[in-house]
This record gives C-alpha cells, sequence and structure tokens, in this order.
C-alpha cells in the first residue's frame, strides 16, 4: 500500500461519518471514492455495506433534497429534476418523490417569490415587465402552467 492510500475501513469510516452528520446520496458517495482513487471492487463492498446498514437510502435523500429545495430554495420541479440527475439519482426514484409533491408546494413557493421579484423587475411596458417575471421563474423550475396561475392571482392582488 502507498503512503496516501486509504484502506477499504477507513474509507467506510470516513463515509460513514459524512453520512451520519447529513443524507448523501450514492452517486455523491460514488463520486468522493472516484476522486479518492478507490478500485471499483472496493467501491461496491462499501456501497453495499453503507446500503445495508442505512447510512444511505436515495430515496430518502431525494425526499429530503427536494422538500429543502421548494421550501428553502423556491425551486420548481425542473431545476430539482436536473439537480438530482447530476447527484445520480435514478429516473423511478425521482419520479416517485417528485409526483408525490402537491402542487400547492410548488405554489406557495412560486408566489412570494415572484411577489418580491416584482418589485424590482423593470421594463418599458407591463409586457416586457410580465416577461422578465415569466423567464425568471422558468429559471427557477417551475412550469408555464404554475408561472401563469401565481402571475393571475398577484394581477388580481394589484387591483
Amino acid at each position: 500500500m502507498e503512503k496516501g492510500e486509504m484502506t477499504e475501513k477507513q474509507v467506510l469510516t470516513k463515509l460513514m461519518n459524512l453520512c451520519a452528520r447529513s443524507e448523501h446520496s450514492s452517486g455523491e458517495m460514488l463520486q468522493k471514492m472516484r476522486l479518492w482513487g478507490i478500485g471499483e471492487e472496493t467501491q461496491a463492498r462499501v456501497m453495499a455495506r453503507l446500503v445495508k446498514e442505512k447510512f444511505i437510502d436515495d430515496e430518502r435523500f431525494t425526499q429530503a433534497f427536494v422538500n429543502d429545495k421548494i421550501k428553502q430554495n423556491q425551486w420548481g420541479r425542473r431545476k430539482i429534476e436536473q439537480a438530482l440527475w447530476a447527484k445520480g439519482i435514478d429516473k423511478a426514484i425521482q419520479k416517485k418523490v417528485l409526483d408525490g409533491i402537491d402542487e400547492d408546494l410548488y405554489i406557495g413557493a412560486l408566489r412570494p417569490l415572484l411577489k418580491s421579484k416584482m418589485r424590482s423587475v423593470g421594463g418599458r411596458n407591463e409586457f416586457e415587465r410580465q416577461m422578465k417575471l415569466i423567464r425568471f421563474a422558468m429559471s427557477r423550475g417551475f412550469s408555464m402552467d404554475q408561472i401563469r396561475q401565481c402571475m393571475e392571482v398577484s394581477a388580481d392582488l394589484e387591483d
């Protein structure tokens, strides 16, 4: 074993400690092991142990991640899907968790976000302001239906 090389036990201990502090996906753990130069066979054994001992559960991670991103970051479904893909979460798990989210949760995140943004958006006319708000909301991952629904309510409140 070379000087900087980690043993399987060291890798397992380090990842267990990391997972004990916060939720992580299997994709994140595999990425860490690849960066550390850990062989594929060792990676497979470590991952099997982490999953078996419930340190890693991609569905549990996805549920926590989705709730955080909607409530704290005001993200829509599309942006969350992209982030989950980047974290290596299986499409089936993504779909199961995201399909279980109530549409009202997205609307509840988008409405105050648009209201706040409305104050700072400038434009030559109302149409230009509306387009800027729509682009902003879409960049946050919200669907056009959700945006339209929130903007209609906002327009009603202004009148």
